[in-house]
This record gives C-alpha cells, structure tokens and sequence, in this order.
C-alpha cells in the first residue's frame, strides 16, 4: 500500500487541505483530509484528478512541423491530409509503436492520463492484412503499456474514399477493413482485455448499412466519429444526402450518451440544439482545429443548450492540456470579442474532465474512495501558482502555467511522472529519435 498527501487536492465536492490518499492495487484505499502526513508519506502540493484525452491519432505525432510549408496555390485540411497520406505510406509497425510511446508519454507530462486512440492505421502499406489481422491495435496497446497511459481503444470502421460509398483511393488502402473483418478486430482486442469502442471513421467513409450493421458492436461502450469538421464535408453531404452532416447522423442513428462526435465544428442553430440535447459529447481539438484552419465551434449555443465536451490532442502536432483548454476560450473570445466565454480555468477543467471520461465510457475521474488512483500534480512553487488557492490554482494553471506546472503523474496508482518528465521518457524518446530519422530517410 502507497500513502500520499497533498497541501491541497480536489476532491468530487471541491478543494480540501491536509490530504492524505492511500493507494491500494491501483485505486484509492482511503481519503483523509485535514490531517498531517505520516512517516513514509510520498509529500505533494496540488493533486487533480487525471484528464481524458478522447481523440487521438498517434502516428501523426511524427508529422509534427511537416506539413507547415506555404505554396502559391494555398494550403488547406486537404493537402495536409495528402502529406499524411504519403507520410503514412513509409510506417512499419515497429515505428508505429515507437511513435504512440513517444505521444503517450507526452501526454501524461500534459496532465492526461488516459487516452481515447482512434486507431485506423489496420494494414499494411500495400493494403493487405498482416498475418496478424491485430497486428497494429496490438501495437498501440504496447506502447501505451510502455508509457504507462490508460488506454481506450477505438477501432476505426474505414471503407469508403467519399459519401455514398465511392470507392477508397490508393492512399487509403491501409485503413481498409470491411464488416467481416472490423467485427473480427473489436472482438479480439476485447478478448485480450482491451477496453474498445467502436468509431465509423466518418459518413464519408461508411454507408448508412454498414453504419446501421458496426454500431451494435459498440455494446453499451462508446462511439466516435468524425463529423462536420470541413465546410467542404458538408456541402459533401449535403449534395449526397440532401441533409447537413450531424442532422443526417442524428436523423439516422441514436445518437446519446454513447457517442461523441469528433469536431462538429460546422452546424447550424438546430443541429447545434439537437446535439447538446441528445447528452452526445462533442470531442473537441482546439490545436488540431487551428492547426488545419477547420473553423471554430459553435461552444456559446452548444453550451447554452446543455451541451457537454472534452479535448482531445487529435493530430498531435503539439500536446498540451492546458493549451487545448485555452485556446478552446481564447478562439470563442476572437469569435465573440469578448472573455469569458465558456468560463475560467477552473470551469474549463471541470467540465472537460466529465465530458472526456463520459466520451471514454468511464466515470468522471474523482480523488474518491474505490477511484482508479489517477493523479496530477502541480508544483506549488511554480510562478503562476504561487499565493493561490482554489480554483484560482486552476485559473493560474490554464491561463498561465501550463505544462511546466506538472509534476508529477501517477496512472493506476504507478508514478509515470517525476519533476515533470515521464520516468522512462529519455528511452521512449531515444528510440523515437531513432526510428523518425530512419522513416525520414526512406
């Protein structure tokens, strides 16, 4: 049994001073608060229940700073989803594994400590099946065993380069699997223990029967999806369908609390309502979103209305918690000229904490008796923290803090993080530096 106390930790009915946990096979054995350490006690400052991070994609971790060239004929979500395509081309499984452990170990020095991989990355690079159909889910569940990040897999359902079932272009083929064989996949990974989803990648990229036929397999776990997140996909969709992309899935899917839809970034004023209204949780990716110039969130409405959401790191040209929360503020400030649109650090925190575990399937994380011992640390001493108290260290950490404040991290109950970097960080990395210069030189 582990014993850690706390100056200060947030607690599921708020802040509490003199707090003493004690860990016991992963979870939390007991809560004390108002009481002093005793001998043996691990000694912090400011503990917080662990973040989820629901959307993913960790091979692009290795793409990040190479898809930031201008040309004369103007870049775009498209032309960067072409470098990915050509990126994508050159990975082996083994550079797979080695990037995911690279984006996951970041992740738990951001504050995460759990992630929702929206894996679609299933064959190899000419298209067929390895011999090993799982051979890359096995993989990601690797490198996040390595890095010590909790996982939630979400196998991706891809079979279609376009709405209406058009066929998949060359570049495509890697993410290839049809009804047979996704079923065959989630079936597997869930034997083996695996907590996993199911994800249509996007109504581009499945028929409403193959739609209608994959999300039985969701069970009572969740279901992500792509959706809306170019104003070219809706006018995709619409000159298929005749319907705006999030109206059709919510026309022709029970969409609840299941669900979270990926990005949702271009709806209008009823589809915006409908959403909030159907307790689905909008993944949000705030640094992905600007990266790629897809637009911002209608967050004023969607919130207005009930809504829930979570962050996510999505491509992860950078991965920072706080950064995602902030700029998630920041772009409705620009939209609305105004502050304080969505709320504080404190609300922004909150509420991503409950919407991202409910996108995951899990309980919103808690400092609680029988929790998952999922924990952050923030330094105390860090400059943006120092004389506060409260949600204002929450405030001070969003706003201001940001990375450098993390500490220390603990997943089930194990220590992944240490004065800020993950405790077998300098291997993970250096096997990463090594297998990106070899992917770079192919």
């Amino acid at each position: 049994m582990t014993a850690l106390w706390f100056e200060t930790v947030l607690l599921s009915d708020g802040w509490a001073s003199d707090v003493r946990l004690t860990l016991d096979g992963g979870r939390i054995a007991t809560v004390e608060a108002g009481v002093a350490p005793q001998a043996g006690d691990a000694r912090g400052a400011i503990a917080l229940p662990g973040m989820a991070n629901l959307h993913s994609h960790a091979f692009q971790r290795a793409m990040a700073g190479l898809a930031e060239a201008r040309s004369p004929a103007g870049e775009d979500f498209w032309s960067w989803r072409e470098v990915m395509y050509h990126f994508v081309e050159r990975l082996t499984p083994d550079d797979v594994e080695a990037i995911a452990a690279q984006a996951f170990a970041e992740m738990l020095e951001a504050g995460f400590t759990r992630v929702g991989e929206f894996h679609y990355l299933h064959n190899a690079s000419d298209g067929g099946a390895y011999a090993d159909p799982a051979e890359m889910s096995w993989r990601i569940v690797a490198a996040a065993q390595t890095a010590g990040l909790s996982l939630t897999l979400l196998p991706v359902f891809y079979a279609h380069g376009g709405f209406g079932g058009a066929p998949l272009g060359a570049r495509q083929r890697r993410f290839e699997l049809d009804v047979d064989r996704f079923a065959a996949l989630v079936t597997e990974v869930r034997a083996r223990g695996v907590e996993a989803g199911v994800a249509p990648h996007s109504l581009r990229a499945v028929t409403p029967d193959e739609l209608a036929t994959i999300l039985p397999l969701a069970v009572q776990g969740p279901i992500h999806i792509h959706v809306a997140e170019q104003t070219a996909e809706v006018e995709g969709c619409l000159a298929w369908s005749g319907a705006r992309p999030v109206q059709w899935l919510l026309d022709h899917a029970d969409v609840d609390r299941r669900w979270c839809l990926v990005h949702a970034t271009h709806m209008d004023a009823s589809e915006t309502a409908r959403l909030a209204a159907s307790g689905a949780v909008a993944g949000l990716c705030p640094i992905t979103e600007a990266n790629l110039g897809d637009g911002l969130f209608p967050a004023t409405a969607f919130l207005g209305a009930g809504g829930a959401f979570g962050v996510g790191s999505d491509s992860n040209v950078r991965i920072d918690l706080t950064e995602e929360l902030r700029l998630f503020e920041y772009g409705q400030r620009l939209m609305g000229r105004s502050r304080g649109v969505v709320g504080s650090g404190a609300e922004l925190f909150k509420s991503a904490l409950a919407g991202g575990a409910r996108a995951l399937g899990q309980d919103t994380p808690s400092l609680a008796v029988g929790a998952v011992a999922d924990i952050v640390e923030l330094e105390a001493g860090h400059p943006s923290l120092s004389g506060r108290a409260g949600d204002a260290l929450l405030d001070g950490w969003v706003f201001s803090g940001g990375q450098a404040a993390v500490r220390r991290v603990w997943t089930g109950g194990a220590l992944q993080v240490d004065g800020g970097r993950h405790v077998r960080g300098e291997a993970i990395a250096d096997r990463y530096r090594r297998v990106l210069r070899d992917i770079l030189a192919r």
